[in-house]
């Protein structure tokens, strides 16, 4: 499959998934439950017809090892959720999330013993001071728009610290599976697929303990104004649909990743996995109205231009041949 294709999958898919994320959390804040239980459903179902045969399939990876990383997945995805709902806004939730070079390479560095350049280390002193900007201004902000008594503002204060702390430590745990996942296919080899359907598919039962947060949620989604979808002129609740298209972009998304990590270098997949990031911000901010001051901008700016330093397109695009070179060294 043409490389062009998976990038128009990223693109569209991720893009997108924003969007109707961001319509659920706005009316719904705390909704991440069902949207995350929808997701990993429908990615089990699709792995277990396709993938698992029907589960005559047996993993070529022990399912010990799933086991673990499905715990740190599952643990990941609820607590990212989770911050939604304690002051975090969608921005800098983005903005937050894209730390992730920070904590790969500190756990990088203390479980692997790894050693980096020092465009590595520039690169997370990029991001850390990025985010550290756009954390500060948005502490501000909440600070700000607290209309009420002080208390009411200090408490406001104290829930977007812990919703700060809830995604640090989803960052680290994040890291933590990378690495994980990285010993795995050392051992095992390579086995994306596989391991995409055992990560949505074994953590569907932890989701009974979310059970009466997912039904209040559907229960609330099912009271929302009726939405008539084009072409097929069918009446459905506006939040189910929200969260139908949240689905399925999510699903062409993964999908896109997955084609694009079989189709290119990792340099390529990193870069457009950090291209679409930016342009899910951009969009976020404009079309939303969230609010972003100057800082914010330099704040994006750094995490973004840190980030691609990190993955050495400068080195990429300074050393690779010319036309002339090329032609010179077929003469």
């Amino acid at each position: 499959m043409h490389p062009a294709f998976a990038v128009g999958l990223v693109f569209s898919g991720c893009c997108s998934n924003v969007v109707f994320l961001e319509l659920l959390a706005r009316k719904f804040p705390g909704c991440g439950n069902i949207v995350t239980f929808a997701q990993f459903l429908l990615i089990a179902i699709e792995g277990f017809i396709f993938q698992a045969n029907f589960g005559r399939k047996r993993p070529t990876i022990p399912m010990r090892y799933y086991v673990i990383m499905v715990t740190m997945f599952f643990t990941v995805s609820v607590v990212n959720n989770y911050a939604l709902n304690l002051n975090i806004s969608m921005p800098l939730h983005m903005i937050f999330r894209s730390g992730s070079l920070i904590a790969n390479m500190i756990l990088g560095i203390i479980i692997l013993k790894k050693r980096y350049s020092a465009s590595k280390y520039m690169s997370i002193v990029l991001v850390s001071l990025g985010i550290f900007i756009c954390t500060l201004m948005s502490a501000k902000q909440v600070a700000s728009h607290s209309t009420s008594s002080e208390e009411d503002g200090f408490a406001n204060f104290l829930w977007w610290l812990l919703g700060v702390a809830a995604l640090t430590f989803a960052l680290l745990v994040s890291a933590r599976m990378g690495i994980f996942q990285e010993t795995l296919y050392k051992e095992y080899g390579k086995h994306s697929k596989e391991a995409l359907f055992y990560n949505h598919a074994l953590p569907l039962p932890g989701f009974l303990l979310l059970a009466p947060d997912i039904y209040n949620h559907a229960v609330m989604f099912s009271q929302s104004e009726p939405f008539q979808l084009p072409v097929l002129g069918i009446q459905m609740p506006i939040m189910w649909f929200y969260l139908l298209m949240n689905v399925i972009t999510q699903y062409v998304c993964i999908r896109g990743v997955f084609i694009l990590t079989t189709e290119c270098p990792s340099l390529t997949v990193t870069l457009v996995v950090t291209l679409r990031k930016f342009l899910s911000l951009i969009f976020s901010i404009l079309y939303f109205n969230n609010p972003f001051t100057t800082w914010h901008w330099i704040g994006t700016f750094l995490v973004f231009m840190g980030t691609l330093l990190y993955t050495e397109v400068w080195n990429t695009f300074q050393t690779a041949p010319s036309k002339d070179q090329k032609e010179a060294k077929k003469d």
